[in-house]
């Protein structure tokens, strides 16, 4: 009898809530349609790109250091109100714990050693990530503008629209450009904008960068499968953001030079201006 009256003890609504629970949470963790093979990645897109692993093993490790902290607590939670519980000891407050300094410390240097090990991890991974060949084997220079993307390939990051053996590509947010790369062969982005900041993320590459005014940023890929990809604008830029879309094509070595022969020969040889007034990172 609960002290109301009730004959509906919370013990007992407990237990006839408990499988209500369990049904619910198993409802929620199938109705994500993730296969087994998705599961492993936690959310992301399958890697594409010889970079795109290293992405990955991060974002899987940084989700078992957080599990990990999360098993300990949710123990630590449990094990308090199991035997703690005062139908079970009888004793209407526990014992209390005050100025224990090894507790103290303890708890003061985990979350240091913790977040100490993930910035060494993240600190290696960002600067191979954003590191750049000297002689890549081919250059494309993106252009972002409200709100489309201009592709300049094989030229720098002040392109020269004289330069006839370059070859450029642009879009708009009602014919989204397609992006055009060789399998298998490195490329340097060089990120470049006429007006406000974007940012430039193909999704399966799972790298992104932002693509400032007047500011060159650039990352280097290697992309490892053929097929058709999608891109997008990570950064609120106006009215038309949601619409700053393009496509990724990685094909073959001959396809992607006969993709610049048919531009070229369609009289877009050049390139198309990026509006950089200074070099940015470049500047010698």
């Amino acid at each position: 009898m609960s002290p109301n009256g009730s004959d509906r003890s919370p013990r007992r609504t407990m237990r006839r809530k408990l499988p209500q629970a369990l049904a619910l949470g198993l409802v929620i963790a199938s109705a994500t349609g993730c296969s087994a093979n998705d599961l492993p990645r936690l959310g992301l897109p399958t890697p594409v790109t010889k970079e795109g692993p290293l992405v990955l093993h991060m974002w899987q490790g940084s989700w078992i250091a957080a599990l990990a902290v999360g098993a300990l607590m949710w123990g630590l939670i449990l094990w308090s109100v199991i035997f703690h519980r005062r139908s079970r000891t009888k004793v209407e407050i526990p014992a209390q714990t005050r100025y224990n300094v090894p507790i103290e410390a303890l708890y003061t240097a985990v979350p240091l050693v913790i977040v100490s090990v993930l910035f060494y991890f993240v600190a290696r991974d960002e600067a191979t990530l954003t590191s750049t060949s000297a002689k890549p084997q081919h250059v494309v220079n993106v252009v972002g503008f409200q709100w489309s993307w201009a592709f300049n390939y094989e030229n720098t990051e002040n392109p020269d629209p004289a330069n006839t053996n370059a070859a450029y590509d642009v879009g708009t947010p009602a014919e989204p450009p397609t992006l055009w790369l060789p399998v298998n062969e490195s490329v340097t982005f060089r990120l470049t904008s006429r007006d406000v900041i974007h940012d430039f993320w193909p999704i399966n590459f799972l790298m992104k960068q932002d693509v400032v005014p007047g500011v060159v940023n650039k990352f280097e890929v290697t992309p490892t499968a053929e097929g058709t990809y999608r891109g997008k604008c990570a950064e609120l830029c106006g009215v038309d953001h949601s619409r700053m879309l393009f496509n990724v094509k990685v094909v073959s070595h001959d396809a992607y030079e006969q993709h610049l022969k048919e531009l070229r020969a369609k009289g877009q040889a050049g390139a198309v201006p990026s509006g950089i007034t200074t070099t940015g990172s470049e500047e010698e």
